[in-house]
C-alpha cells in the first residue's frame, strides 16, 4: 500500500491556506458566495481560531462568528477573545473584528449592518446555524434570498485533509496515547473511574493538548445485553459517563477519549480487563473483533463504498448480524469533529451506504464490536486513512491484556 507522505509537524500557516482554498472551492462547487458559521469546529475550521469554550448546544454569548467570502482568500472572524486568534491562522488584522451577539436582537440589528458592508447584494448565502433572534431578523441580515446549508459545502471541504491537517491529527493522537499509557498502568481494583478521568486530562494537557473533546468514557460493561441499562432498541447503552465508582476485579471497560490539538481531533477505544487476565471465551471475542477489522480492512481503499466495508464486516462476524451498535456506526470521519464524514453503517440505510464512496485522504475511525453475552464484550478503534490503493494507520497502541 502507498504510504502517505505526512510531514513530521504540520505547518499551521500552510494549513490555513490550503483548507481556505478547499473551502472556497466547495462553496463554488455548492453555488455558495458566503458563509456565515457560527458552530464552533465550524468556525475553528475556517479561521484556524481557538478559545476556551466548548458550546455545542449554542447556550453562550460569547461565541466566536466567521464570515467566509468566496471571493476573498481570508474569512473574517468576529471573536471575544482576541487570544485565541493564533499568528499562524494568517488572518489579517483588518479580517478580525469585535464581538457580535447573536442571542439578541440588538446584536442581529449589529451584525447585519456589518455583514452590509461584506457581502454584496444578491449573494447566496449559507448558514450552518440560526439562534432564535437571527431567525426573527433574518430579512434583516440576508434579505429575501433562501439560506444554503452550510453543512454539505463544509463536508464536501473537510471530507479530504490536507498533510498538514493530518500531521495535526496524528500529534493529537500520540498525546492520547501517550496519555493512555500512565491510565492503563493506574486501572486496577479500588479506582473510581473519575479518577482515571483526571489522571488522564492532567496527562494530555501536560504532553501538548489544547482541548479536551469528550467526556472520558471508562464503562463498565454488564455481563449480559439484558442486565445492561435499558434502551428503546434493546441494544447496548454507549456511553455511558464515569460515575464515583470505584473498579471491582474482573470488570470489562470499554475506553472512549478524545482531545483536540491545533483544532484537529484524536480518537481512542481499547478494552481493559480489570485485575486479572481476560478469560478463552474473552479472549476469543478479542479475535472475532479482530477478524471483523481484518475484513473491513481488506476491501478498504479509495473507490470503495460504505457498503462494501458493512457487508465486509457483518460476513466477518460469522453470524449474519451487523458488530456494531444500532445507534452508532461501524465507522466514522474524524477532524475538527470527533465525528464527521464519511460515516459507515449509519441508521441513515443502505440506500446511504451504497452511494457513499471513499476518496484518498479521508480518515475513517473504524470502530465495531464483538459481543457475546457473559464476556464484557470488545471494542476498540482503528484510525486509518484512505489511499488510492488501501489504507494507511495512524493508530500505534497495542491491545493489551488481550494481545500485541
Amino acid at each position: 500500500m502507498t504510504a502517505l507522505a505526512i510531514p513530521d509537524a504540520p505547518d499551521l500557516h500552510r494549513m490555513r491556506r490550503e483548507v481556505g482554498a478547499r473551502l472556497r472551492s466547495a462553496m463554488a462547487d455548492h453555488g455558495t458566495d458566503v458563509l456565515v458559521l457560527l458552530g464552533n469546529s465550524n468556525v475553528s475550521y475556517a479561521t484556524g481560531a481557538s478559545w476556551p469554550l466548548g458550546d455545542s448546544g449554542l447556550a453562550h454569548v460569547d461565541r466566536p462568528v466567521a464570515v467566509v467570502l468566496a471571493g476573498e482568500e481570508w474569512p473574517h472572524l468576529f471573536m471575544p477573545f482576541r487570544e485565541g486568534v493564533s499568528p499562524d491562522s494568517g488572518l489579517p488584522a483588518d479580517h478580525v473584528h469585535g464581538p457580535v451577539y447573536l442571542e439578541f436582537d440588538e446584536g442581529v440589528d449589529d451584525f447585519a449592518a456589518r455583514l452590509a458592508e461584506l457581502v454584496p447584494a444578491g449573494a447566496v448565502v449559507g448558514v450552518d446555524e440560526l439562534t432564535g433572534a437571527m431567525r426573527r431578523g433574518q430579512k434583516r441580515l440576508f434579505g429575501d434570498a433562501p439560506l444554503v446549508d452550510a453543512a454539505f459545502v463544509l463536508a464536501a471541504a473537510k471530507v479530504v485533509k490536507t498533510p498538514d491537517e493530518l500531521a495535526c491529527m496524528r500529534t493529537a493522537l500520540r498525546i492520547t496515547e501517550r496519555a493512555m499509557v500512565d491510565i492503563d498502568a493506574a486501572v486496577a481494583p479500588g479506582v473510581r473511574q473519575i479518577d482515571l478521568s483526571a489522571r488522564f486530562l492532567r496527562r494530555a494537557f501536560e504532553l501538548g493538548a489544547t482541548a479536551n473533546l469528550l467526556e472520558p468514557i471508562w464503562q463498565i460493561m454488564p455481563v449480559s445485553r439484558a442486565e445492561g441499562v435499558w434502551t428503546t432498541h434493546g441494544d447496548l447503552a454507549l456511553p455511558l459517563l464515569a460515575t464515583e465508582r470505584k473498579l471491582v476485579r474482573g470488570d470489562v471497560l470499554w475506553t472512549d477519549v478524545s482531545i483536540n490539538y491545533a483544532g484537529y481531533c484524536s480518537d481512542f477505544g481499547r478494552t481493559w480487563c480489570v485485575g486479572q487476565d481476560p478469560s478463552p471465551r474473552q479472549e476469543a471475542q478479542f479475535q472475532r473483533w479482530r477478524d471483523i477489522v481484518g475484513a473491513v480492512l481488506g476491501v478498504t481503499r479509495a473507490g470503495a463504498t460504505a457498503a462494501d466495508l458493512t457487508r465486509a464486516a457483518v460476513d466477518a462476524n460469522g453470524d449474519g448480524t451487523r458488530p456494531w451498535v444500532q445507534h452508532f456506526y461501524l465507522g466514522h470521519g474524524l477532524g475538527v469533529d470527533a465525528a464527521e464524514m464519511p460515516f459507515v453503517g449509519t441508521d441513515l440505510g443502505q440506500e446511504f451506504d451504497e452511494n457513499l464512496v471513499l476518496r484518498a485522504g479521508s480518515v475513517l475511525v473504524l470502530e465495531p464490536i464483538a459481543w457475546e453475552d457473559g464476556t464484557g464484550g470488545y471494542r476498540g478503534e482503528e484510525i486509518i486513512v484512505i489511499t488510492d490503493d488501501g489504507y494507511d494507520r495512524l493508530t500505534d497502541y497495542p491491545y493489551a491484556p488481550y494481545g500485541n
